[in-house]
């Protein structure tokens, strides 16, 4: 691809937004034409991170002053119900590259139910894919949205999805325990939780109700072609970025961990950022701190015909931005792994 990709980012300077700036203005495709916020119109992107050095980069401004004509690409890094707001009026040829849950589930009544927002743009849900990188890559150019999945949901589908897709696995006795830094929760995490002493003590939250389980079930009840309902539990820990899922299947007939290690790693060997730690070996968040990297470990139990399944990503790169920017390349005839390594 000879053109650069022009491109809008709404939603600038919150934790996501920052991040897809500095992998975006870094990217040597990409070119910044505008960078969008309610609150800060006028003001300088170094102001909210001062490793946001770049001469070139816009001033924050008003929605309102983009010239559609201007760009091809439309990063939204908004609260829920806010994307689907733009999308029903912008052009029809700006992509719209989505990081909230506007267009993650395909029924809007299972939106209103885990969201409590009507959805205002129900005819565009069509026109969207809901897009983990690694599984998306012959859809991803046709879709006029793409809705970037959840950090959790992504760090439970990388390890998941194949493994249902083969029928290696138990659909029905899935359980996931699932640990974020407090960047996740965004820069307003004291309004939205009341827990005591929440930067020094790890919370379990939303339990039995995450929000994230509606797009978790829905994309493993695709593949598994039956209904799924994973048992997953959310917990905040007081350090600032990365995901740990601990998940725990059971195999089905004479499948053990070590046959789900090598179908895993053979599943894999092609998705450059995803990486499969050496069977049975612990795993923690500090080797994908900071990048687009996903790794899997896959441990033995004790108890027969179960595994535990070990998962980490940056919460704030593979979780949202990176792989936002990884859903732009692939959909966009780049390389995927452009402006991400």
């Amino acid at each position: 691809m000879k053109d650069s990709l022009n491109i809008a980012i709404i939603g600038a300077t919150g934790y996501v937004g920052i991040q897809l700036i500095k992998i975006l203005s870094k990217h040597s495709k990409a070119k910044i034409k505008y960078l969008c916020s309610r609150s800060y119109v006028g003001k300088k992107m170094n102001v909210f991170d001062k490793k946001i050095y770049d001469k070139n980069l816009p001033k924050l401004s008003k929605i309102e002053k983009i010239d559609w004509g201007k760009i091809n690409i439309l990063f939204t890094a908004l609260p829920d119900g806010e994307a689907q707001k733009i999308a029903s009026t912008m052009p029809q040829h700006v992509k719209l590259i989505d990081l909230s849950a506007d267009f993650r589930l395909t029924n809007p009544n299972e939106y209103k139910k885990w969201y409590g927002i009507n959805h205002k743009c129900k005819n565009l849900i069509k026109h969207s894919l809901y897009a983990v990188s690694e599984f998306s890559k012959k859809k991803i150019k046709n879709v006029k949205i793409i809705a970037c999945p959840g950090c959790y949901p992504t760090s439970i589908q990388l390890p998941l999805v194949p493994l249902l897709a083969k029928k290696l696995i138990n659909s029905k006795t899935i359980i996931i325990d699932s640990k974020s830094g407090y960047s996740g929760a965004g820069k307003k995490i004291k309004n939205k939780f009341k827990f005591k002493k929440i930067f020094e003590s790890v919370s379990a939250y939303g339990v039995g109700h995450h929000r994230h389980s509606a797009e978790i079930n829905q994309e493993l009840s695709k593949v598994a072609k039956k209904k799924v309902n994973a048992i997953f539990t959310p917990h905040l820990i007081p350090m600032f970025r990365g995901i740990l899922s601990t998940i725990y299947v059971e195999t089905i007939g004479n499948i053990d961990a070590k046959k789900i290690y090598n179908y895993l790693k053979k599943y894999h060997k092609k998705n450059i950022f995803v990486k499969l730690a050496k069977f049975n070996t612990p795993i923690g968040t500090g080797a994908v701190m900071n990048t687009n990297f996903c790794n899997i470990s896959i441990c033995k139990s004790s108890v027969k015909n179960k595994v535990i399944i070990i998962c980490t990503i940056d919460n704030l790169i593979k979780g949202a931005s990176g792989q936002a920017v990884q859903n732009m390349n692939i959909a966009f005839n780049l390389n995927e792994a452009t402006g991400l390594l």
